[in-house]
């Protein structure tokens, strides 16, 4: 590009005159006043929100990334933004971000919810999680995560609302809770860690919960161990701690497990001694037609730098029908998610979110979230700029 002048009414203006493979590029942007598109990637955000519950309670959730839904029951041990950036916690978020609509919360009496935990039993769980999906506005049918007692909720969830459900992944749940495993000195060993978290939970001595959550990830680095220690005393008081412990060890869906009609995969640590591999056993042979994947691990929470870890990214994604991309797509859309991709060609072609939402039959409203996703991974501010972007790099869908 270059700037000539031009004699108008007796003054000199600068004209910009463009040429080269960008001309058209740079003339529509130039039309539109905007800016060029910033080409580096932009970090995945989250948002988060809340919702109150029947009985009062307020529901911290959150989303991020686009793609398919995916919604995480709660599990064990949660804050919402601190483990956004968490060295635990945080491989997780950026795998399911990337590939999915990820929707997740903290349970009550945990995280950034209310302190409150009111009822706390399957039935309420579950409510739970019919009221983060109207929060959400989720109309299509969508996944669902069970991480340990997630995956109860989940069976449970599945079993009541078939039709809503398309796919249920779980990792290192369980159909029965403690008190339910006809295991007495396990049941004993379990109602002391309880008696003792009313105890010695909110102590200004860390050595009981170091002990207590170093079962979770015995092979975590000292920095993980201590980020999983302080998030103890950051995300639950004593006394939910011990209620909630409490509450799950009464859980038993076993029942149910035969009236799941979702396909189902499960996927379990060989050496997880929170939750027994057996205990997901039960959950693969209950359900029908489930899929079983024995990891090597013995983490409850697989750590990003173990081969369990791929295996585990592998087989979901397997399972979720999800591709890798083409080895000729550009590298700036190799972030952009199936769904993304769609939305992405159909504003190629000039259509609204509106006529958008009619063409992939989902609401205005998640391909709003669609866009803005795509705006923060393409680098850009604006549909034309996005527009622009994807014409001048050849994209493909």
């Amino acid at each position: 590009m270059r700037f000539a002048p031009r004699l108008d009414y007796g003054s000199f203006v600068p004209v910009c005159v463009y040429s080269g493979a960008h001309a058209r590029t740079l003339v529509l942007l130039e039309l539109l006043n905007c800016p060029p598109p910033n080409q580096s990637m932009k970090k995945t955000t989250q948002r988060i929100r809340y919702v109150r519950t029947a009985d009062g309670v307020q529901l911290a959730w959150a989303e991020a990334g686009s793609g398919p839904v995916m919604i995480k029951a709660a599990n064990w041990l949660t804050h919402l933004e601190y483990e956004w950036e968490s060295p635990v916690w945080r491989h997780w978020l950026r795998f399911f971000s990337d590939h999915f609509r990820y929707i997740r919360y903290d349970e009550r009496g945990c995280g950034m919810t209310d302190r409150n935990t009111g009822d706390l039993s399957l039935e309420r769980w579950v409510a739970d999680v019919e009221d983060i999906v109207a929060a959400a506005d989720v109309q299509e049918p969508f996944s669902l995560l069970g991480i340990s007692q997630g995956g109860a909720i989940c069976v449970a969830y599945a079993v009541k609302h078939p039709e809503r459900v398309s796919k249920l992944v779980l990792y290192g749940g369980y159909a029965r809770g403690p008190f339910q495993r006809g295991d007495s000195d396990r049941a004993s060993f379990y109602r002391a860690m309880i008696d003792l978290l009313r105890l010695e939970w909110g102590s200004d001595n860390p050595t009981f919960r170091q002990v207590f959550t170093s079962r979770f990830i015995p092979e975590g680095t000292e920095e993980q161990l201590g980020w999983y220690n302080d998030l103890c005393r950051k995300t639950l008081t004593p006394e939910n701690a011990a209620r909630l412990l409490e509450s799950r060890a009464m859980l038993d869906v076993t029942a149910l497990l035969g009236q799941v009609r979702a396909p189902t995969l499960v996927l379990h640590a060989s050496g997880d001694v929170v939750v027994p591999i057996a205990e997901g056993h039960i959950l693969a042979a209950g359900i029908p037609g489930a899929q079983f994947v024995e990891l090597d691990s013995n983490n409850h929470i697989l750590l990003e730098n173990e081969p369990a870890w791929e295996r585990f990214c592998d087989e979901v994604l397997e399972f979720m029908g999800s591709k890798g991309p083409r080895r000729d797509v550009d590298p700036a859309f190799v972030s952009l998610s199936p769904r993304e991709r769609e939305v992405l060609t159909l504003m190629t072609e000039g259509l609204s979110n509106a006529q958008i939402g009619d063409r992939l039959s989902i609401s205005e409203k998640t391909v709003r979230n669609h866009v803005s996703n795509l705006f923060d991974k393409l680098g850009v501010w604006t549909r034309a700029q996005a527009i622009v972007f994807a014409l001048e790099r050849g994209f493909k869908s």
